[in-house]
């Protein structure tokens, strides 16, 4: 563990008290909606809802993606989400002009990658649905992006995300650990996903990791590994470039966890350095020219700038700049693993069939 870890892990068991005060509100919070003296508002709509009890990246919008990409063969899906360090309020839905700024990153990426796709955000749920039925009263199911912590709303099923390398059984509430909800909250869910496996990940270890979850009898855990697609022009997306053990690679990002994308760079590449800012970052032109400083001082006869699908939406408005430079994108997706993805999206398409049913 290096100097830097070690300070921020002694930081956070200072911070214990605090981490237990939390976990105490937390506590009520979750009793009081579980007594119904808080009341949580339900939709005559199949409610999807994405989440994870932890801060920090577990893969919820890969998981999105491969949502859309099954539920928009047959249904009219929408998407809501918050639209974190987004500099916009209230309800706002996504249309052509929409930037990062005006929804999100995560939003945006949603809404560039489908363009016929409603996506909107707010930061009440339960203010922004009424709001999105009115706007696309065609909308069939809506998926509700980062939103187990949000109680206010009753969705019809939920699906928590943990990662497999940090999961919510060993964690400890903020600050001292990355939880915001209670550990016994995951009993809230209909589907549990262990996301960022192994892609070897055997049936032993699967068996091992069910057990530590202790899934209740009506939740279903399925496990997930991240894949890499080729990186593609941040400009021009037809145009694809493939690193390899010649290639150097500067690294940029504004994420929760680039764990994966290291270890893909260590194994695939000759070298890389990273240039990281704080989750959800918003770029500047003096980010963009210390960018280009470090990518200059890369040696070698292959190099090129690496970022996410996260960060390029909040890059992309400096189209002039990004013209000149070898900045590509690293498409991300999930991997059911066991060859269960037909089983998880049965049972989301399922549960929506047996919602419209009862109506």
């Amino acid at each position: 563990m290096n100097l830097a870890n070690l300070t921020l892990q002694s930081f956070r068991i200072v911070l214990l008290p605090v981490s237990i005060l939390y976990g105490v509100i937390i506590h009520i919070r979750n009793i009081l909606f579980d007594k119904q003296w808080l009341k949580s508002a339900s939709f005559n709509i199949p409610v999807i809802c994405v989440g994870n009890l932890s801060v920090g990246g577990t893969g919820k919008s890969p998981l999105i993606e491969l949502l859309i990409n099954h539920l928009i063969l047959k249904y009219k899906p929408a998407v809501l989400s918050r639209g974190y360090k987004r500099k916009t309020h209230g309800y706002v839905l996504a249309n052509e002009t929409s930037t990062a700024l005006d929804i999100g990153d995560e939003p945006m990426q949603f809404f560039q990658k489908y363009p016929n796709l409603t996506v909107a955000v707010s930061e009440s749920r339960v203010v922004g649905i009424p709001h999105l039925l009115q706007d696309r009263p065609e909308t069939d199911v809506i998926l509700l992006d980062d939103a187990f912590q949000h109680r206010s709303i009753q969705p019809g099923l939920s699906l928590l995300l943990t990662d497999y390398s940090d999961l919510f059984t060993r964690d400890f509430f903020l600050p001292t650990g990355n939880l915001r909800d209670e550990k016994k909250s995951y009993k809230r869910a209909d589907i549990i996903l262990v996301t960022k496996c192994e892609a070897d990940l055997t049936t032993s270890k699967r068996e091992v990791l069910i057990k530590e979850i202790n899934p209740l009898p009506h939740q279903q855990i399925f496990f997930t590994s991240l894949h890499y697609a080729t990186p593609y022009h941040i400009m021009n997306h037809a145009l694809k470039k493939s690193f390899n053990q010649h290639t150097d690679v500067l690294l940029v990002t504004g994420i929760a966890n680039i764990r994966p994308i290291k270890k893909i760079l260590n194994e695939q590449t000759n070298s890389y350095e990273q240039l990281t800012f704080s989750d959800h970052h918003i770029y500047t032109l003096d980010d963009l020219k210390d960018i280009e400083k470090r990518f200059n001082k890369l040696k070698g006869p292959d190099t090129m700038i690496l970022t996410t699908e996260k960060d390029a939406v909040r890059l992309i408005k400096f189209k002039d700049q990004l013209d000149k430079l070898p900045v590509y994108v690293l498409p991300v997706q999930h991997q059911i693993l066991f060859n269960e993805e037909s089983i998880l999206l049965e049972k989301i398409t399922g549960f929506i069939e047996s919602f419209q049913k009862q109506q």
